[in-house]
């Protein structure tokens, strides 16, 4: 199934993994042993019949180039169809434009393209996303794209994914936690006021400690519940368990579709199957 029609179909909830590819700046055996993490994470999402969202260059990181990583080493028995490469406009657009076709020829039929980060000085090749995706449907008319909204921006960002010219068919939202379900509300309340179409995947980090540079890092890309986390993580509850209230708090919303970003690529096919078992729990109870 495509990822499209998995949005729009869906019956039961969805977890799915947003990942990095290795870095590229990792000693030989610890790169050696963070593709084997990684290729066995996205062999395990996808043989479940769930989708993993390859990023690019997270957060200004030197990584592995995502559609690299797969190719070589998932080869061709990977579902591609199920693998979704993430495009930012931090690169020329020569290369932009070949990446997508690139990627539709090797199977990926489904591509996010969003600005990146300005936490470096690399400049973007267009000013605003939605100017890329344009090009890219012009050029690969074949190709489901998606976009990209931030639930913590109310009004505004729900007029962004009905503008004429957003190009997308479905958007992934920002991170979001059952810390800020008011953030969550007003966002879901504006789509249905204002009557957006296009399906969304919303994102939950996976929070792995409650180290107090990690959080200050981590907020200069999202809001991050700093003082709640904290709170939590001394009350003992794992992060499994803070991950799980977060998928359940969109779920009890009706947001089947949910990615979680940041698991350990070691352990995290046990870890999401785990997680995707505890909610089921609250979903019962709820």
């Amino acid at each position: 199934m495509s990822l499209l029609k998995s949005l729009l179909n869906s019956k039961r909830f969805l977890l799915n993994v947003e990942m990095c590819p290795p870095r590229m700046d990792l000693p030989l055996e610890q790169s050696i042993e963070a593709w084997i993490d990684s290729n066995h994470l996205m062999r395990k999402v996808t043989s479940l019949g769930r989708f993993v969202f390859m990023t690019d260059g997270a957060i200004g990181r030197r990584e592995e180039p995502n559609l690299r990583h797969v190719t070589i080493n998932l080869g061709s028995e990977a579902e591609r169809a199920r693998i979704i490469p993430i495009l930012t406009t931090k690169h020329s657009l020569e290369y932009c434009l070949e990446f997508a076709k690139r990627s539709y020829l090797l199977g990926f039929t489904s591509l996010v393209v969003l600005g990146g980060d300005k936490s470096d000085d690399t400049p973007r090749c267009v000013e605003h996303a939605y100017e890329l995706r344009r090009l890219i449907r012009q050029a690969v008319p074949g190709m489901t794209l998606g976009g990209w909204a931030s639930p913590h921006g109310g009004r505004r960002q729900v007029e962004f994914l009905l503008y004429p010219e957003y190009s997308a068919d479905f958007y992934m939202a920002q991170i979001v936690s059952h810390y800020q379900s008011q953030s969550i509300d007003e966002f879901l309340n504006e789509t249905v006021r204002l009557g957006v179409k296009i399906p969304g995947i919303f994102g939950v980090f996976y929070y792995r400690s409650p180290n107090s540079n990690t959080l200050a890092l981590l907020s200069k890309f999202f809001p991050v519940p700093i003082e709640e986390l904290k709170k939590d993580f001394e009350a003992n509850q794992s992060p499994d368990e803070i991950c799980a209230l977060s998928v359940h708090a969109l779920f009890r919303r009706g947001l089947k579709n949910v990615y979680i970003s940041n698991l350990p690529t070691a352990t995290g096919a046990e870890r999401l199957s785990r997680m995707e078992a505890r909610v089921q729990e609250m979903l019962v109870v709820s």
